[in-house]
């Protein structure tokens, strides 16, 4: 009994959902909008389609749009800010990078002795050929990082 009338009631809103609209003006120059046909005396009468009308689905679809591109809007504007703070983390660490890079440089070319570690951990001093080669290495380090 309850699938019966759960089926009628949704029969009857579908009825209802496919209505006609008509609009018209009656004697006074008011303008009528119902969904009864106007008398039969009025000429100029028009009919208005069900899914033009306020509150039908079309204008569902349009919030519902609407949502999606605000949603759409929020997702860009996050993945931008997550971008921007990638970027920034990157550029904080290449300008550490370049830092340490030209430190160590003009340590080795003031020409002191330069003591190292191992891997066992006892201290050696760099001779020339090694200081010439770190040199090299390092400068190449701050032209990758510095520019």
């Amino acid at each position: 009994m309850k699938r019966i009338a759960l089926a009628a009631a949704m029969l009857l809103a579908a009825f209802v959902a496919q209505a006609q609209i008509y609009q018209w003006q009656d004697e006074k120059n008011t303008t009528v909008i119902s969904d009864r046909p106007p008398p039969a005396n009025v000429t100029g009468a028009r009919k208005i389609e069900a899914d033009a009308a306020p509150g039908s689905d079309a204008s569902e679809e349009t919030l519902a749009d609407h949502e999606m591109a605000f949603r759409k809007r929020q997702k860009e504007s996050q993945e931008g800010a997550e971008q921007a703070d990638k970027e920034q983390r990157l550029a904080a660490l290449k300008k550490e990078n370049c830092e340490n890079a030209r430190r160590s440089l003009q340590l080795l070319e003031s020409g002191e002795r330069v003591a190292m570690r191992d891997s066992k951990g006892e201290r050696y001093y760099l001779d020339e050929a090694q200081r010439t080669h770190e040199i090299a290495k390092l400068r190449q380090d701050v032209q990758a990082n510095c520019h």
